[in-house]
């Protein structure tokens, strides 16, 4: 098993934001981690990247504890991409991927791999940045930047990626764009990916599996045929919701019910849970 959650749970004072979940990934999957505003997702996240450690329970990559990976040795195997990507800064394009290459550098800040420059400028073709690579990122759109942000995480060369909401600043067209991108190079290099979403139709559409929580546990794992269904949307979200297969491929598409005859839960107990 590539990656493994074994009963994790994690707190903030007294707010529980995981409980005792257990899951596991294997080499190659796509995964969508959905769930409302406050079920953990962001929390998990932090779990898997090894930015945050379990209160009980543990995450294991490769069968190994994740706090147990030295730095640039975790660095090779996974890479995050946040939600804002990249901001608005004076590195140049061609700078910020080679950032990406931290974890092949030796002390002195020289890339050891021979091959490395090839590596970044097949990189910038692959997502079209090579006549963006001496502009500095201020100068560029959100769309730009966040192909811009992939690429830094590309040059990492990981075996994972996690997403964090990577198309929330994005219009349509570069939400289609970068999801396409994203599932290219996962067929390509055989990435596992990992990501949290808010946008179902998208998850749908891309991920060959969804976790789904909800109040910090697991409700649901499957395929998002299995998922994607009115029940579950109603149950977890508390919106009524019509499920219509995609004309192309026949993956579940959602259609939302118009109207004040939505469901209102409480949120109170969710305040602090990302």
């Amino acid at each position: 098993m590539m990656l493994e959650v074994k009963q994790a749970s994690k707190a903030y004072g007294k707010q529980q934001a995981l409980k005792d979940i257990d899951w596991k990934v294997k080499r190659g999957e796509f995964w969508g981690v959905i769930g409302p505003n406050g079920s953990g997702k962001s929390t998990l996240l932090n779990l898997l990247s090894g930015t945050e450690r379990a209160d009980a329970g543990e995450v294991l990559l490769h069968d190994k504890p994740i706090e147990s990976y030295r730095r640039k040795e975790l660095s090779r195997r996974l890479a995050v991409l946040q939600q804002d990507g990249l901001p608005p800064i004076s590195f140049t394009v061609r700078e910020v991927l080679e950032m990406g290459r931290y974890p092949f550098q030796n002390w002195r800040g020289t890339d050891m791999d021979e091959h490395a420059e090839h590596i970044l400028e097949d990189i910038m073709q692959r997502l079209d940045l090579t006549s963006l690579a001496d502009r500095p990122l201020s100068s560029l759109s959100g769309g730009q930047r966040q192909r811009a942000a992939l690429g830094k995480v590309m040059a990492q060369q990981p075996e994972i990626i996690l997403l964090d909401e990577p198309t929330t600043f994005l219009d349509i067209r570069y939400q289609l764009q970068f999801m396409e991108l994203v599932e290219t190079w996962r067929q390509q290099e055989d990435l596992t990916v990992i990501a949290v979403m808010h946008d179902l139709n998208l998850a749908s559409l891309y991920c060959n599996a969804l976790l789904v929580l909800d109040r910090g546990q697991v409700a649901g794992s499957g395929c998002p045929k299995q998922l994607m269904t009115p029940e579950l949307i109603r149950r977890i979200f508390a919106v009524h919701a019509y499920n219509v297969p995609h004309p192309d491929h026949g993956e579940p598409q959602l259609l939302y019910r118009k109207g004040p005859s939505q469901t209102s839960p409480d949120n109170s107990d969710r305040i602090g849970i990302r």
